[in-house]
């Protein structure tokens, strides 16, 4: 998937239908002059229904449309007959949407799971025909309800990757280039920070046929709690990963304490993410002899004593079996 087809947040108008109104109708046929209200009720409005779709991974279609709006409801009519609803419509959407009010920004709905529905707009129920206004007294209402106006509304979709592993790190700490190699997926790359401003994401192939989902997560850098450098926009595709797997260069000035300063970021923009499943990986190991790697472990025994960590190289393909293996035992831990 290209990084521009990568959309990941978007603002959309839904308006449900209108119920029909109830129908005022007495009852006339040949040899009964007097036969009493018999006005069917009005049909009920269209529902917009958002539904999850396991086969779309980004919010690219609401590009090219913005506006989604249900059917009106017919109105009733004589012989006690109900008008016909309106049509509902279905707006499907990536696993792990969130759907937001515009104006509040308040969490409305989220749908995680394959063919899940959610009614995001209700549409407006019919009014009640005439005959049910019939009383002792009042034996041939000339009045019905009409039907109830449906909901017009302004939502943002907001999506959190859905992904087993989520690749963590500062910018060109090689990120893309490891999910390049391991995947399928063609991500941007070059020498230069922040070359990924998408998530990317790609599918692991692993032994006898098995495979997980990694996503490159654009650069964190220092402040990204707080929203710098877009950091809510990148930090919230991490909220939906099993495994993170934080890459550091091994050209690091300091590896731990690159370590701690991203550990920090998540701890200020979500302390539930501290729960999740962490692995550093080493990277750009290639540079590495086996006397500056021992060094390295050393300090490294001392520093990452709550995290495993594992010298890897994307270029020279130095690590990277033993990393699938580390990934898919602790995915299936």
């Amino acid at each position: 998937m290209t990084e521009g087809n990568f959309v990941d947040y978007v603002k959309v108008h839904v308006s449900s239908g209108n119920g029909g109104k109830g129908s005022v109708h007495l009852h006339r046929e040949k040899y009964i002059t007097k036969g009493g209200p018999d006005g069917g009720d009005g049909g009920r409005g269209g529902h917009i229904i958002a539904r999850g779709n396991k086969n779309l991974w980004t919010l690219l279609s609401f590009k090219f449309k913005r506006h989604f709006k249900a059917g009106h409801g017919e109105h009733g009519s004589k012989n006690r007959s109900t008008g016909a609803d309106g049509q509902d419509v279905y707006v499907d959407v990536p696993l792990g949407t969130v759907i937001r009010d515009a104006e509040n920004n308040e969490v409305l709905f989220e749908i995680t799971e394959d063919q899940e529905e959610i009614v995001i707009a209700e549409g407006g129920m019919g009014g009640r025909g005439n005959w049910h206004f019939k009383s002792a007294t009042n034996q041939t209402p000339r009045y019905a309800q009409p039907g109830i106006p449906g909901q017009e509304r302004q939502l943002i979709l907001e999506l959190k990757v859905l992904a087993d592993v989520g690749l963590v790190g500062f910018p060109n700490a090689g990120k893309s280039t490891l999910l390049s190699v391991l995947t399928s997926a063609k991500p941007k790359i070059a020498d230069y920070e922040f070359t990924t401003l998408k998530p990317n994401l790609g599918i692991v192939q692993h032994r006898d046929f098995k495979s997980f989902v990694m996503a490159d997560i654009p650069g964190i850098i220092e402040g990204a709690a707080e929203g710098k450098g877009l950091g809510h926009y990148f930090l919230r595709h991490i909220e939906r990963n099993a495994i993170l797997l934080f890459l550091i260069p091994a050209d690091s000035i300091d590896i731990s304490k690159e370590y701690e300063i991203l550990l920090d970021e998540l701890r200020r923009y979500n302390p539930e993410l501290l729960d999740k499943e962490r692995i550093v990986a080493i990277s750009k190991s290639d540079m590495l002899d086996e006397e500056l790697m021992d060094e390295m472990k050393v300090e490294l025994d001392k520093d990452l004593k709550d995290v495993s960590y594992m010298f890897i190289s994307s270029v020279a393909q130095f690590g990277l079996q033993e990393l699938k293996d580390r990934l898919w035992q602790s995915l299936n831990d």
